[in-house]
């Protein structure tokens, strides 16, 4: 089995890469509001508990599966142990099983996620988006507070490939991420 992490920060193309990259592979897309939008739903605010709860339960069945692999999305701030432990425990699922472990950085300037942030594909998926303002201010407001984009030689794990997709279509990346893992 593959593992494919894609990481990057708020509206930098993860999810609209995962589906390119799904549709020229057999892995499965799990994009990390595949489970944050339904708890809002439920709990009517995010609750961190139980999205990873459920996050879990998918990877735990997933891992176990015959599926030839996973594609998941998710944002990461580099200054916080928790998630480097976070990527340690998906992993810590998924290594019984043999799987090989990917890993993509996505990075963009701040001007171009403000753009990508009101794409139809990203509001289509992602309700907590929707609100356009509240959305922009949360955006720059994390980038203030959270350092989402790696260091130059921080990410040490093999298979790791740091792309700026600034000016490159999603289908694009997807070829190259493809190519580049021979997947």
């Amino acid at each position: 089995m593959k593992l494919v992490f894609i990481i990057g920060d708020a509206a930098v193309g993860k999810m609209t890469v995962g589906q390119e990259l799904m549709k020229i592979t057999g892995l499965r897309l799990f994009h990390n509001h595949m489970t944050i939008e339904p708890v809002i739903e439920i709990f009517g605010k995010y609750d961190g508990k139980t999205v990873f709860e459920l996050r879990d339960v998918v990877f735990t069945n997933f891992a176990a599966s015959d599926a030839y692999g996973m594609i998941f999305t998710l944002m990461m701030d580099f200054d916080m142990p928790s998630e480097w432990e976070y990527l340690e425990h998906v992993k810590s699922i998924f290594a019984p099983y043999g799987t090989e472990f990917y890993y993509v950085e996505l990075i963009a300037p701040q001007e171009i996620r403000l753009q990508r942030n009101v794409s139809e594909n990203r509001l289509k998926y992602k309700a907590s988006k929707r609100d356009i303002e509240i959305s922009n201010q949360r955006l720059i407001n994390d980038d203030k507070k959270h350092r989402c984009v790696s260091r130059e030689g921080e990410f040490t794990f093999e298979n790791y490939l740091r792309i700026d997709n600034s000016d490159k279509e999603p289908s694009e990346v997807a070829k190259f991420i493809k190519e580049s893992f021979n997947l």
